[in-house]
């Protein structure tokens, strides 16, 4: 029962609430992601949601036009404190964790849910995924879900799909619950944010 309409109508009653506050700050942040570099306020990435359906994932805009998107050695999203591709604002509003916030959207449209995991890049075709990948996209993915929550980059990428292949398996209300204090944990004190020097030494552009 939570899983299949519960869980979507709280996603549903919290976006609504959310919405006021979202378009605000997306109404002071706009202008000066506009400002820096005269470029695109929000950033829309294809990803792959429940059941494999495409979707386009809105952010607000934190890296310079066109940056190329780097990965590591497993596949996970290039992530360093001096990564040359941030914006000045772009900076500011990943430290405050609002640049995920335009994702509420995607909730309303049902594209997403706050708690589910990560939504996983479109790089490989369905066919090649193996069991956890395949079990991750029964469920929405989320603005923030277990891995995130409780790992965030201090494991790699392979072991993170195999814990969000366990929640996919197994959600609950109080789970729910749980990931959403671990993230307000993880956001206040800025957890598990970079990934260790020695785990990143082999860094490469996808085309």
């Amino acid at each position: 029962m939570y899983r299949k309409y519960v869980k979507r109508i709280f996603d549903i009653i919290f976006s609504l609430v959310m919405l006021p506050f979202v378009f605000l700050i997306c109404l002071i942040i706009g202008p000066l992601i506009y400002l820096e570099d005269k470029g695109n306020i929000f950033y829309k990435a294809k990803r792959r949601g429940v059941n494999g359906k495409i979707f386009e994932m809105y952010k607000l805009r934190s890296m310079r036009m066109n940056a190329p998107d780097m990965r590591n050695a497993d596949n996970s999203t290039y992530n360093s404190p001096d990564d040359p591709r941030i914006t000045k604002i772009g900076k500011v509003i990943r430290k405050i964790s609002v640049d995920e916030l335009p994702q509420v959207f995607n909730i309303l449209k049902g594209d997403m849910s706050f708690i589910g995991p990560r939504p996983i890049t479109i790089n490989r075709p369905l066919s090649e995924y193996d069991e956890k990948r395949r079990i991750r996209l029964t469920v929405r993915p989320g603005i923030s879900g277990y891995s995130q929550a409780y790992f965030r980059n201090s494991i790699d990428q392979e072991k993170k799909l195999q814990y969000d292949a366990e929640y996919a398996k197994n959600v609950t209300f109080w789970g729910d619950i749980k990931i959403v204090f671990k993230t307000i944990e993880m956001v206040l004190f800025r957890k598990n944010i970079y990934i260790e020097q020695e785990n990143v030494s082999d860094v490469h552009e996808v085309k």
